[in-house]
């Protein structure tokens, strides 16, 4: 309350209220959702990146996949692929792109092109369509407030999972491992 002015204050409560539409269009896209996660679930491995606000949905997606599908996946800071995770990419590594349409769009943009020229498939999830140099294949979100967006962006990443994991045949309502609850030593 004492670092957010008034007029942020209506902004981010007039995109809470646009919220509940948006989710719905997006719940819209959900059988192109289940195509998509049914192209890139045999993939042994994957690969989510994101720059800024984009890196902790990055962080999700993957979580997400390997919870129920048992898919191997890392998320990685777009910035941070020269530093080791660009070697991996390659046809048999898609990378799942979180790419708002924010400040750093240029930059996300630049980073898809370098996946690209390895021979990386890329599946981007952002608020606009991709050119398809850049990108096999593109889901497109609505556009919030900046500090909402992450929401948007995680559901279809969430969608993804499941339905990457029930084409792969696993029971998502038990995934194996995976504690249901918080435990205090």
């Amino acid at each position: 309350v004492r670092d957010l002015s008034p007029a942020d204050g209506r902004r981010i409560v007039a995109g809470l209220r646009a919220l509940p539409g948006q989710i719905g269009e997006i719940l819209a896209l959900e059988p192109r959702i289940k195509e998509l996660a049914g192209k890139y679930a045999g993939s042994p491995s994957m690969m989510f990146v994101g720059r800024v606000r984009g890196y902790p949905v990055a962080r999700e997606g993957a979580q997400k996949l390997k919870e129920v599908s048992y898919v191997h996946a890392e998320a990685y800071p777009a910035s941070e692929l020269k530093h080791g995770p660009l070697a991996l990419i390659g046809p048999e590594m898609p990378t799942v792109a979180v790419v708002p349409d924010d400040e750093l769009l240029d930059k996300n943009l630049t980073t898809l092109g370098e996946i690209r020229a390895r021979g990386g498939r890329v599946l981007m999830v952002g608020h606009r369509e991709a050119d398809p140099k850049l990108a096999d294949d593109c889901l497109v979100v609505p556009r919030n407030e900046i500090e909402l967006d992450p929401i948007l962006l995680s559901i279809p990443l969430q969608l993804f999972a499941y339905h990457a994991a029930v084409a792969l045949g696993r029971d998502v309502d038990k995934p194996r491992n995976l504690a249901k609850s918080v435990t205090v030593e």
